[in-house]
């Protein structure tokens, strides 16, 4: 029996496994089908060293593409008896002589390939009631496959999306103002990234998508270099979103350290786990002795913030959107944020509040002892040459599109 196999192919190996042995036959394989070849995928053979997983051979030269085809039945109890079956190298070597295939077709009738038995001498006891068998376990095996070929699929959806803008660099990035909410003045910028419009979907999900097919690291890399050249053209700091495991990568420290940190806010996102902090302390140690400082964001979003704070001693703490907009107005949002304000202060932090909208909302911020605030009331993202050093309001609160609202570097 193959070594290592998935659970997947392991379920469908106990499938070929009650075929092998109710029909009687040497050998039973699931092969896969491409356009030009077919691919032994799985196999339960009584003799391992003809029949191989991995094996792959051209369809045409098959008997399952011949089946297919229409040229040979489905149910061969003597391949000598159909010269075309003959004329195939397969009834040459391994030289079998009887032979079953059904095809196994997914749930949007798609072929994904053929479930096979075959005998090495003429076997007259196959029949249609084989056929029948084996058409309920290749059901069987198509229901096991159906979840991984989908998995597959969009992965390589997404990878054929991701790969020219990992290959011209990495996403756009953009800024957006942060302000002094007391003199109006911008002291820094966030750097967003942005993806193709016409993917319709938020960079959390763009850069988590990256990160499912292995390429997440890659693509923060790029956005995080391309926030930090944006230091070169503009005043006060530039804050860069870095998941806690890229910023483990000593690649990613080498990147940081070669900027001027002291006008660097590395945010770690309240929703990535931190798997060790005594770990992430011993990377960041160096990084802020260079001028460098932390915060934390989304807090307020979930309960993993608190914990954040308290193990990493940010400097500042960034009040997520879903407190801050309408605070002007709702008694509960300004207690949350009064006490999120509170604790922030407390522990040494400045306190910034994202997506305002409103000019009440921010006058409301201010009154709570807010710091700063960032969102489309101050400007929305841009390029750098957009950004002034005092913001202009803008003339009515605007929607954020859903595919642009989300933060990330």
């Amino acid at each position: 029996m193959a070594k290592n196999r998935s659970e997947t192919e392991q379920q469908v190996a106990d499938l070929l496994r009650t075929a092998k042995e109710s029909l009687g036959l040497s050998v039973a394989f699931l092969s896969r089908m491409d356009e030009t070849t077919q691919h032994l995928e799985v196999v339960e053979s009584a003799v391992p060293f003809v029949f191989k997983e991995g094996w792959s051979t051209p369809r045409e030269t098959t008997l399952c593409q011949a089946i297919m085809d229409g040229a040979l039945p489905a149910v061969i109890p003597d391949l000598a008896e159909h010269p075309v079956a003959m004329a195939l190298p397969s009834a040459r070597f391994p030289r079998i002589r009887s032979f079953v295939s059904v095809p196994v077709v997914l749930s949007d009738g798609t072929v994904y390939g053929t479930f096979c038995g075959a005998g090495l001498s003429r076997d007259r006891g196959l029949s249609r009631r084989d056929k029948a068998l084996m058409d309920v376990l290749a059901h069987a095996a198509s229901v096991v496959l159906e979840p991984s070929v989908a998995r597959r699929a969009r992965e390589a959806e997404i990878e054929g999306r991701l790969t020219p803008v990992l290959e011209s660099g990495g996403p756009t990035v953009v800024l957006q103002p942060i302000v002094d909410l007391a003199t109006g003045r911008r002291v820094g910028a966030e750097a967003l990234s942005r993806f193709p419009r016409e993917w319709a979907k938020a960079p959390d999900v763009c850069f988590a998508e990256a990160h499912s097919i292995g390429e997440g690291d890659r693509l923060e890399l790029q956005a995080i270099e391309r926030a930090g050249a944006l230091l070169d053209v503009v005043t006060g700091y530039v804050a860069m979103n870095v998941s806690p495991a890229t910023l483990l990568l000593p690649e990613c420290r080498s990147l940081l350290l070669s900027m001027p940190l002291d006008r660097v806010l590395v945010e770690l996102s309240e929703h990535d786990p931190v798997e060790d902090y005594e770990v992430l302390r011993s990377v960041l140690t160096p990084l802020r002795e260079r001028g460098a400082r932390l915060a934390i964001d989304d807090v307020g979003a979930g309960f993993s913030s608190l914990r954040h704070i308290v193990l990493t001693a940010p400097e500042v703490i960034k009040i997520d959107r879903t407190l801050v907009d309408g605070v002007a107005a709702d008694p509960v949002l300004t207690a949350l944020v009064s006490s999120l304000v509170s604790f922030g202060h407390g522990a040494g932090a400045k306190v910034v509040a994202e997506g305002i909208e409103t000019a009440t909302d921010a006058d409301a911020l201010l009154a709570l002892g807010v710091d700063l605030g960032q969102g489309w009331w101050f400007g929305r993202p841009g390029p750098a040459d957009a950004l002034s050093e005092a913001y202009v309001p803008a003339a009515a609160p605007v929607p954020q599109a859903s595919f642009v609202g989300q933060a990330h570097v």
